[in-house]
């Protein structure tokens, strides 16, 4: 059995304009100081990587690394949340994500959507290039509008749009297979992938890609009354990331999973720093054990209550506790015996 490493951040929701938060360097001693052993790096963010850059310079990623492993860090994995929503977005939400992609290519949908693939193209290189195997990302989405069966859907749309999302994604699995880096899709409402479901649609969409991957985020399934450790039991071979975030789900006689439209306080269904909802971590990490997960645990913080330093400041501790140091033999290995105290069974009960 393998032991999780960690404790992670992903560093997404902490970099700003702001020191100790607007470099590298300075987020790196941040985060080493708070005990984090390593950091999920967003890579639309240049203050943190340039991405292009690691993408084609050996020696750039080799100063990256550098940076971190003088602060006691290694990278966990690089991130296209961002960029992966730009592969696919349904027009309803066009002027929304255009907010996201550089000004260049705004107002243009074909062009916002090109420029997503070669970032995740160059993503799939700088990767390789700093040593990692897996990747976490977003896999947009064609279908979310549809997703409730009201108005009654056409015949074949959804169909036809995971054919279309997969023939999106498939060039860029090809070029993350070619790299040797598997991509964790983080399981997302607002994506068209969003459950255990709609992953399989995805994946056999895709021929059954083997670098199509899960990036396990329990709380996005707290919100959708999903049962999150059974899913570790049936996925568990294709989680390969793993975002350690809080949420709660508190039954309320005016609103459920949909939210009402509500601010994030509001809602039945919210995010919360560690320790604080309601997810049973016990059980998650020893699932995670039992299955040999190899990879990272990552704290993503996002709670709609408390202070994102203080959350920081939480999370490496909360996390620690929870990684297993995996046992290296069984527990009753002092008993064991050996072959010569195996019975002859076809002489029993015979004079």
């Amino acid at each position: 059995m393998k032991t999780i490493k960690g404790p992670g951040i992903f560093l997404a929701q902490f970099v700003g304009d702001d020191a100790p938060f607007n470099s590298l360097d300075s987020i790196a001693e941040w985060a080493a100081g708070l005990g984090y052993k390593g950091l999920q790096i967003p890579s639309n963010d240049s203050r943190l990587i340039d991405l292009e850059k690691a993408a084609e310079s050996q020696d750039y990623c080799d100063e990256v690394l550098g940076t971190l492993a003088a602060h006691g860090l290694e990278l966990t994995e690089l991130s296209t949340h961002i960029q992966g929503q730009l592969v696919a977005v349904h027009p309803a939400y066009d002027a929304a994500f255009d907010a996201f992609a550089p000004e260049h290519v705004r107002g243009n949908p074909g062009a916002r959507q090109q420029w997503a693939v070669s970032q995740l193209e160059m993503a799939a290189r700088a990767s390789q290039r700093l040593g990692l195997t897996t990747h976490a990302s977003f896999s947009g989405a064609l279908a979310w509008p549809y997703f409730y069966a009201w108005p009654q859907r056409p015949a074949q749309l959804v169909d036809e749009a995971f054919a279309e999302l997969a023939r999106r994604w498939r060039p860029i699995l090809d070029r993350f297979d070619e790299a040797g880096v598997d991509i964790g899709f983080e399981l997302h409402p607002g994506e068209d992938l969003h459950d255990g479901v709609t992953f399989e649609r995805f994946l056999e969409a895709t021929g059954n890609h083997p670098r199509a991957n899960i990036l396990y985020d329990p709380s996005h399934f707290v919100l959708q009354q999903l049962d999150y450790l059974g899913f570790i039991d049936i996925y568990h071979e294709r989680i390969k990331c793993f975002h350690v975030k809080d949420a709660e789900f508190r039954m309320s006689p005016k609103s459920g999973v949909y939210g009402g439209y509500q601010g994030w306080v509001d809602r039945p269904g919210r995010f919360r720093s560690l320790g604080d909802g309601q997810v049973d971590f016990t059980q998650i990490f020893s699932k995670m054990a039992q299955y040999d997960f190899a990879g990272w645990a990552v704290l993503e913080w996002e709670c709609a209550l408390k202070h994102p330093e203080v959350g920081a400041a939480e999370g490496a501790p909360f996390i620690d506790r929870h990684i297993i140091r995996v046992t290296e033999h069984a527990f009753d290995d002092f008993v064991s015996g050996n072959d010569d105290m195996i019975p002859d069974f076809s002489r029993m009960g015979l004079a």
